[in-house]
């Protein structure tokens, strides 16, 4: 399934893609949730939801689209606007774009993570700010998975059970500060710098994770290229190792490192205003970012 948020009024709707319609998942379901409640409800609540879907894929195969929205009128936000807790990303996790960085070692022997906050977070079509505190911007597309279950000390071989889905996301960054204050954090949290979506695709979908193409073009032009089977550390990894002594909730999200092709090893450079940031990865969909000045 693809599940996603979309803006409804002063808050949000909860909705399932049904061809090119969503489906308005608390009227079928007589509910009030937002994705983190229905993530908090486990597997029993996604039972119910893809019963839900499928007969409304009956009902539109019919011919009878009553209750659906249509896809294109509806403003998606990121599948979870607002996380509990900081996202955790993924540091020099693809081995190329440890050699673009000029880093002259080996590769890193266990996964470097860092994290940005719940307020960084973006829609899949929104802008990009590029505010007064930047001066280098910069791009980076990754895989991103959302844990369902919670869990702790987790192993490998259950890991990708603990995953309720995945997601296209963007870890825009600011070079400057990101090397002025020798660690991430500062230069990879501006407001804006999240953008995630355009679903939340659920596991089902994507049995592998680890074989999946993803890119990156700027003003049309390819930027970035590769797979997923190319990371350093794999999702499995990823999450026995954080898993090893935290506990992983429903909800939390995770990016896991971005390929070789980065605007400051890239011939045409870094991000400028009006600049169109498009971002993919296989079977989840692609966004569109515009960057504006603040």
């Amino acid at each position: 399934m693809k599940l996603l948020t979309y803006r409804k009024g002063d808050g949000y709707g909860l909705g399932a893609l049904v061809g090119q319609r969503v489906l308005d998942l608390n009227k079928a379901l007589n509910t009030r949730m937002d994705m983190l409640k229905l993530l908090d409800q486990g597997e029993e609540a996604m039972v119910r939801v893809a019963e839900a879907v499928k007969s409304a894929e009956d009902r539109s195969r019919a011919g009878k689209n009553d209750g659906l929205l249509p896809l294109k009128d509806l403003k998606l936000a990121a599948p979870i606007p607002r996380t509990r807790k900081n996202i955790v990303c993924l540091g020099l996790n693809y081995a190329e774009h440890v050699k673009e960085g000029g880093r002259d070692r080996d590769l890193p022997p266990h996964p470097i993570f860092f994290t940005k906050p719940p307020t960084a977070i973006t829609g899949p079509y929104d802008p990009v700010v590029y505010g007064r505190a930047v001066d280098r911007l910069d791009y980076e597309v990754e895989l991103a998975f959302v844990i369902g279950t919670e869990g702790k000390y987790i192993s490998k071989d259950e890991a990708l059970d603990h995953v309720a889905g995945y997601m296209v996301f963007q870890d825009i960054s600011e070079r400057t500060l990101q090397r002025q204050h020798q660690q991430w954090f500062r230069g990879k949290s501006l407001d804006t710098f999240a953008p995630m979506g355009p679903y939340l695709v659920t596991r089902d979908e994507v049995r592998d994770p680890q074989g999946l193409d993803i890119w990156c073009k700027v003003n049309g032009a390819t930027r970035q290229q590769s797979n997923t089977r190319n990371m350093i550390f794999d999702v499995r990894t990823i999450i026995s190792t954080l898993s090893d002594g935290i506990t992983l909730e429903p909800g939390d999200v995770f990016a896991t490192g971005t390929p070789s092709g980065v605007g400051a090893s890239h011939p045409l450079g870094l991000l400028k205003v009006g600049d169109v940031v498009e971002s993919g990865v296989e079977k989840l969909g692609s966004m569109r970012n515009e960057v504006v000045a603040e």
